[in-house]
Parts: structure tokens; sequence; C-alpha cells
């Protein structure tokens, strides 16, 4: 994995670089007078910077301690697991002396002497970047990524927004025909009933007509049933030659 792509040197870059804004920052308190507002302002903000890098220091020794388990499954060797404990190390070794020197712990504010070696400390602590890059390329590059990812979201929030809109819009379709449906289903429903009516009232005239035609039958007896079929037969002859032949 290359130094552009590994998480570490990621991360170490940006540890590096608010190691860099706390020596500014360091070096500014240096000059303010004592007991000052601004004084008391910067000392705060140097504090709360070193917790937070001490912390991410914590949790990037955490990560290589990960990664000593089973260095091949990461795709790195002893040396270079040797050389991120080196760059830790000094890491906490710079965030410490200027914790101590805020603090007061290592040397006297007033002492002119102790600060001029507390500088010359923190100038000989090395700053190391992949391949020697200078705070600004990586502050520049972090910037960049972060652009990039930002841009980056930004496409992504805009496609979901296009694919909502685009789900919307079909569901709004889906909704319409569904109401098309239900209109055609129930004007269905209403001819049903209304020809399961007229069959029903059909089917009633027609047993009447059974039924009377029944009674007459009996009433008419053997000779009047064969009277009724042969006045039917001449009626049909009569209706078939008016029908074909006029």
């Amino acid at each position: 994995m290359s130094s552009a792509q590994d998480p570490f040197y990621i991360v170490k870059d940006e540890i590096q670089d608010s190691i860099d804004k706390l020596q500014t920052t360091f070096h500014q308190w240096e000059h303010i007078p004592v007991a000052s507002g601004e004084q008391s302002r910067l000392t705060k903000e140097l504090l709360s910077s070193c917790e937070s890098i001490e912390w991410q220091v914590d949790e990037l020794e955490k990560a290589i301690s990960v990664a000593a388990r089973d260095p091949s499954l990461y795709g790195i060797n002893e040396m270079e697991l040797d050389k991120r404990r080196k760059w830790t190390t000094t890491a906490r070794v710079q965030v410490s002396n200027i914790k101590k020197a805020v603090t007061g712990k290592d040397s006297n504010r007033s002492s002119t002497t102790n600060f001029g070696g507390m500088r010359h400390e923190l100038m000989r602590m090395p700053k190391t970047h992949p391949q020697g890059r200078s705070g600004t390329y990586v502050a520049k590059d972090n910037d960049d990524f972060i652009t990039s990812e930002s841009d980056t979201q930004m496409l992504l929030i805009r496609q979901q927004d296009e694919e909502l809109d685009e789900l919307s819009a079909s569901v709004e379709r889906i909704g319409s025909v569904s109401l098309t449906i239900h209109d055609e289903l129930l004007a269905q429903d209403r001819i049903i009933e209304e020809l399961g009516s007229e069959m029903e009232s059909t089917s009633n005239r027609l047993d009447f007509v059974q039924k009377k035609v029944a009674v007459v039958m009996k009433k008419a007896g053997a000779k009047g049933q064969m009277m009724m079929i042969l006045f039917l037969i001449v009626l049909f002859i009569i209706l078939f030659v008016l029908v074909f032949f006029t």
C-alpha cells in the first residue's frame, strides 16, 4: 500500500499539521506579556490542543499495536513498524515539551534562558513527512483531500435527491393508475350487480310462464296438447315463409 493510500500516513499528516500549528501558537505565547488576557486565552488553547493531539497519538499507537500482531496482513514489515513507533514517540515528546513549558513544570515563565533552551529543543525535534514534503504542501494536500471529499459527498447527495424525485414521480403515477383501476372495478361491479338483478327477474318471469303453460297443458288434456302442437307448427311454418320468402 502506498503512503498516499495508507491510513496511517493520512492521520500522521493531520497530526503533524496540528503539531505545526501548536508550535506556531506556542511561539506567540512566549512573547505575550505575563498575566495578560491574550496570554490566558492562548494558554487554554495550547493545553486543549495538546490534549487533542495526545489523544490522536494514543489512537495511532493503538492502531500500530494492532498492525504489529500480523504485519503481513497490512502489507508492512518490522522496519516500517519501528519507523511508525519512532514517529509517534517524537510527536509525543514535542507535545509534552510544549505542555510542560506552558504549565511551568520544567521552566519559569520569566526566564529568557529557559525559553531559549525550550525553543532550541522544540526546533531540534525532527518533523518527518512522507517523501520529504513541507508542512505547507501537506496542508494543501489535506485541504485538497477535504475539498474533494466534500464535492464527492455533494454529488452523492445530489444523485440521491434526483433518484428520490424519480421515485416520487413513479409512486404518483402508480397511485394514479391504482385509482383508475379502482374506479373501473367499481363500475364493473355495478354492471355485474345490474346484470344479476335482470337475470334474476327474467328467471322469475320464465318460471311464471312455465308454470302457466303447465297449468294450461294440464287443463287442455291430450287432445288439447296435440292441437297446441299443431298450432305451433303452423305458426312456425308461417313465420319461416314470411322471413325467407318475403
